[in-house]
């Protein structure tokens, strides 16, 4: 059982929520993760109270927000989608190929999330897509699973792609497997420059059809000859595409996907102190090997990095492509499993860090007397379904 942060981004939010607000103007998805990560897990939203059959121990347990930016809401969702994922795996090597976007075009992205973000799964999933199936370099169907982030350790905006790949795919007549090296996967120079061209081309496209707003600080490219010189300079820089060693089969990868999918931008447990109107958080200094630091943000601006990373409602950020498409993923990892040669016996894989308590048929192992079993005795109706709004009130089940 991991133990319970000292401090929470909910207790910045309440403390200098009304700060942050006078110096800058949230939108409508901004102001929803704000809403919902207050609420969170409080009377607001409602919960239940919980009683051993044994000793009599009772607990209130409020409900979540289940907002995906919510640091509190990830763990028991993360382990519930690793469950839903086991079945889906294949026995081989996985590699892990990144995608990141120049940093020139990153404020296009913040004005622009829905339709850039949505650009840069295309580009990444196209060229990994055609890079493999030429057989200059692999010569198969290869199936991924894509994830975006959109920032970095110290909570500034860096959109990437992140793309988790079975080392192999399917010769294009789908008679037998194609492994590609254990050491390599795909010419990350070869990925880079095509992901470059097919993202300007897809940016470019979306300019002329007037799917792009320009606003503020980036108003100045809405004209077609300075958006083409914009184009131009990210045609001359090198795009950042690398591929990290493979790591082990269907076992690991679960475990290794848990630290990508239902991540947020900052978790409760990096932060360190909230004081005098500063937030200090722990982040990884990848410009000097990892190493641990300690950054101090002003409230209101640890806020605003935090909404930096803030989706458009309903944008989906787990996509799968290829052999893992929804509309052909059984069929043909069916198919794949058959060449591979099935697996046998696997347990179950759970990750230690989203393991929370242990868990019996209509209730969990009580934690006072661990002989009996919590079972829910009363509900807490939410606030905002009584009129007017007293303190939570408790219903028998």
């Amino acid at each position: 059982m991991r133990q319970r942060p000292r401090l929470e981004i909910a207790e910045v939010v309440r403390s200098y929520g009304h700060t942050y607000r006078e110096r800058y103007t949230p939108s409508p998805d901004q102001a929803r993760v704000l809403r919902a990560v207050v609420q969170c897990r409080t009377g607001v939203l409602g919960g239940h109270v919980q009683a051993c059959d044994h000793c009599g121990e009772r607990q209130i347990s409020y409900n979540s927000c289940r907002n995906r930016h919510c640091p509190k809401c990830q763990g028991s969702q993360t382990a519930q989608w690793l469950e839903a994922q086991q079945p889906h795996l294949l026995p081989v090597p996985y590699f892990h190929v990144v995608f990141t976007l120049p940093q020139l075009l990153a404020p296009l992205a913040l004005q622009n999330p829905r339709v850039v973000y949505g650009l840069l799964f295309q580009a990444a999933s196209r060229t990994l897509l055609e890079v493999a199936a030429n057989p200059r370099h692999l010569g198969g169907q290869i199936g991924f699973l894509a994830v975006l982030h959109t920032w970095g350790q110290n909570l500034h905006h860096h959109p990437h792609i992140h793309c988790v790949v079975p080392a192999g795919g399917l010769a294009p007549d789908g008679s037998r497997w194609v492994s590609s090296s254990p050491h390599f996967f795909l010419p990350v120079r070869v990925l880079s420059r095509l992901f470059r061209g097919k993202f300007l081309a897809l940016l470019l496209e979306a300019f002329d059809d007037g799917r792009l707003r320009f606003h503020g600080r980036i108003e100045r490219i809405a004209k077609r000859a300075a958006f083409l010189g914009l184009m131009s300079e990210a045609r001359s820089t090198e795009w950042v595409v690398y591929a990290k060693a493979p790591f082990g089969g269907a076992e690991t990868v679960l475990k290794y996907l848990a630290r990508y999918t239902h991540t947020v931008a900052i978790s409760n447990h990096r932060l360190e102190s909230i004081d005098e109107g500063r937030v200090s958080f722990r982040y990884k200094d990848y410009a000097r090997g990892r190493r641990l630091r300690t950054l101090r943000l002003d409230a209101p601006e640890f806020i605003r990095r935090f909404l930096l990373h803030a989706l458009p409602k309903g944008f989906v950020r787990i996509r799968r492509y290829g052999l893992m498409a929804n509309a052909q993923r059984e069929q043909k990892l069916g198919l794949c499993r058959e060449l591979l040669g099935s697996l046998q016996g696997k347990d179950p894989i759970k990750d230690p860090s989203t393991e929370i308590t242990s868990y019996e048929p209509g209730g969990y192992r009580c934690p006072s007397c661990e002989k009996g079993i919590m079972r829910r005795i009363h509900t807490i109706f939410p606030w905002a379904s009584l009129r007017p709004r007293p303190p939570p009130v408790l219903v028998s089940s």
